[in-house]
């Protein structure tokens, strides 16, 4: 790049009748001793401004290497809990919790007071740890397939909130499962599903969870949540915005508030 920026050679060329590119650019180099810093920072300049270009905005690239490996929306529930319990106030009392790790995120809640927390875990847990054993066994978590009925009447919680097994779902799928979280909650649906752009961290393995994630945008799932006959719980929103913002509190995950079914 350095070599295409001579500083005039014509100039010189007018003056001697002939100045070859090599003679001119150590002639300047002599009278100019920073004009090869200043060159080499130009060069590294750009080279950074097209790697950032490439990855979109500065923020959006943090985000997105900040969240590679272990990230997922289970997690995210746990760290919205308190968040949750500002908006929800008194209805989560009951919750029931679906998704991968449910067993991480009963726990959590068991430790509120006043709470009374269930799970379903949608996939195999044979690797499952001594905690999470006792809670299956004491009949705080099921495992089931969420593509069928789930095994609760209606509205036996006050509040369901489903993290990352949607994105798991087709369409198809989707259709039998939405109405059904929707069906056993009484006070609110609360959905957490992973952003397009986290693509790359949501890489998993087919044999456990039998394709490979699906992460739709907000536009998508407004418009699914409409066919579903599902309106956003405006009250709760609001509320929710309201303590995230004095918590601080910024997701790294899409959270929907739905109301259930009446």
């Amino acid at each position: 790049m350095a070599t295409r920026r001579p500083i005039n050679p014509s100039r010189r060329v007018s003056e001697s009748g002939s100045a070859p590119f090599s003679s001119s650019f150590h002639s300047r180099s002599r009278s100019s001793p920073y004009l090869s810093v200043a060159l080499i920072v130009l060069v590294v300049i750009l080279i950074f401004m097209f790697l950032y270009r490439g990855q979109g905005t500065f923020g959006n690239y943090k985000a997105v290497t900040g969240v590679e490996g272990d990230f997922s929306c289970t997690v995210e529930v746990e760290r919205a809990i308190p968040i949750l319990k500002k908006a929800y106030g008194d209805s989560m009392h009951k919750v029931l919790h679906v998704g991968p790790d449910t067993c991480s995120v009963v726990s959590r809640l068991l430790r509120e007071e006043d709470s009374e927390a269930f799970g379903v875990e949608p996939y195999d847990i044979e690797d499952a740890d001594r905690t999470c054993k006792r809670l299956v066994h004491r009949g705080l978590v099921r495992v089931a397939d969420i593509k069928f009925p789930l095994p609760y009447r209606a509205k036996s919680f006050s509040v369901v909130i489903v993290s990352d097994a949607l994105d798991y779902l087709s369409p198809k799928y989707l259709n039998r499962t939405l109405p059904e979280l929707a069906r056993v909650s009484s006070d609110g649906l609360v959905i957490f599903t992973g952003y397009p752009r986290h693509q790359k961290a949501k890489a998993v393995d087919k044999a456990k969870y039998g394709r490979a994630a699906k992460l739709r945008s907000s536009t998508w799932w407004i418009r699914y949540f409409v066919q579903m006959s599902l309106e956003e719980n405006e009250a709760v929103v609001k509320k929710f915005e309201q303590a995230a913002e004095k918590k601080s509190y910024k997701p790294n995950c899409q959270i929907f508030h739905l109301k259930s079914y009446n």
